[in-house]
């Protein structure tokens, strides 16, 4: 059975939908309506998997309760992709077969994912690009049941994030906690509309940081959890024990598209400096320096008398480009950018793609035995 790597939307095709009066309706008979019983929320594994010292001695309720009401479930109208053979787009071909002069058109499609309110005041929703990327119209049901309009901010396909906003009374936001300062290990929550039942809430642990190279986003470094995540947990959030979003889950490995245990969160430190840019901008203006770099691996490091083998290594450097007028060197390895350690290429990669257009960076790198540090101003 092949295992796959895979977004986490929940989809289902209908024949009508609409969004009437901010609510988005959909027929009895569709596939969102024929979800056998709803859940409520549920927390998992059993109390003894929790922390000594969890909230209400061995319960995570009273945080959840703060919690969940900034967790919204997401429905995204948009037309499903309908398979064309060219020839019927020959009007000749047409008409030769009796056929209607304009195509039939594609039927609406509705899906479910999730999101997560991260500014009560102007009612700012962050959720996953792919979500709504294809959409026609969004609507966004609160904790509450208010289904309820929502504008597209804008969207980052490169981190897979979506800022929306919504207009309503009463809103709760997530208190916004440090991806940075997660350890494998540390216990987590996933909240989101799994199958498109409606909030649910399940519970893991980090099993590890850093996770790249899994080919489903431009920008990779994942948060990796074996907190159950399902298709429509798209877009919801990942909370540590003090209630704090540190992620944004966008996907799982599993071999039939259900949870194994293996899901992926976007870091909230990525999330935060893409949804500065998407409300100034509607998009992200990425930075380059005009270098390519590469891993340092056990044997350049040794080749190069360094101690250890973090850092990204230039390889080569653009001529003209903020790097070459800043001072940096091929051969350089970069092991901080602005004070903060660079672990890998990727790292680097991630650090420098982050960053606004015209941003001024330090970055510390080893030359020659020792170490220097280089200022340089990003440039689009």
């Amino acid at each position: 059975m092949k295992t796959a790597v895979r977004p986490v939307m929940f989809a289902a095709a209908v024949g009508i939908a609409a969004l009437t009066g901010g609510a988005l309706v959909a027929p009895a008979d569709s596939a969102l309506g024929r979800i056998g019983s709803a859940i409520g929320l549920g927390v998992s594994p059993a109390e003894a998997a929790l922390p000594l010292g969890a909230v209400g001695g061995g319960t995570i309720a009273p945080m959840l309760e703060q919690v969940t009401p900034a967790v919204v479930n997401i429905s995204v109208l948009s037309q499903a992709p309908q398979a064309e053979n060219p020839l019927l787009r020959d009007p000749f071909f047409r008409r030769f077969f009796n056929m209607p002069d304009h195509m039939p058109q594609s039927k609406p499609q509705v899906s479910a994912g999730s999101g997560v309110i991260i500014d009560a005041r102007n009612g700012y929703v962050v959720t996953n690009n792919h979500v709504v990327e294809n959409a026609q119209e969004i609507a966004v049901t609160l904790k509450d049941r208010r289904r309820l309009r929502a504008k597209l901010i804008g969207r980052d396909a490169a981190t897979d994030i979506a800022l929306l906003q919504i207009k309503a009374d009463g809103l709760a936001a997530l208190s916004i906690g440090d991806s940075d300062r997660t350890k494998v290990g540390d216990f987590v929550v996933a909240i989101g509309n799994p199958f498109g039942l409606g909030q649910t809430v399940t519970s893991g642990i980090v099993s590890a940081m850093g996770r790249s190279g899994l080919k489903i986003e431009g920008y990779e470094d994942f948060i990796q959890t074996d907190a159950s995540i399902n298709p429509g947990n798209s877009g919801g959030a990942l909370v540590n024990f003090q209630g704090e979003l540190i992620g944004i889950n966008t996907a799982i490995i599993g071999p039939a598209g259900g949870s194994v245990g293996i899901g992926f969160a976007v870091p909230v430190s990525i999330v935060r400096s893409v949804v500065e840019q998407l409300r100034e901008y509607g998009e992200v203006r990425r930075g380059r320096l005009g270098v390519a770099i590469q891993d340092l691996t056990p044997d350049l490091a040794e080749s190069m008398s360094l101690k250890g083998d973090e850092g990204a290594l230039i390889a080569k450097i653009e001529r003209g480009s903020p790097a070459d007028s800043g001072g940096l060197r091929s051969g350089d390895v970069v092991i901080a950018v602005d004070g903060r350690p660079v672990r890998s290429a990727t790292d680097f990669r991630n650090r420098i793609g982050l960053l606004r257009v015209g941003t001024p960076v330090q970055l510390t790198v080893m030359r020659e035995g020792g170490q220097k540090s280089v200022t340089v101003r990003t440039q689009r």
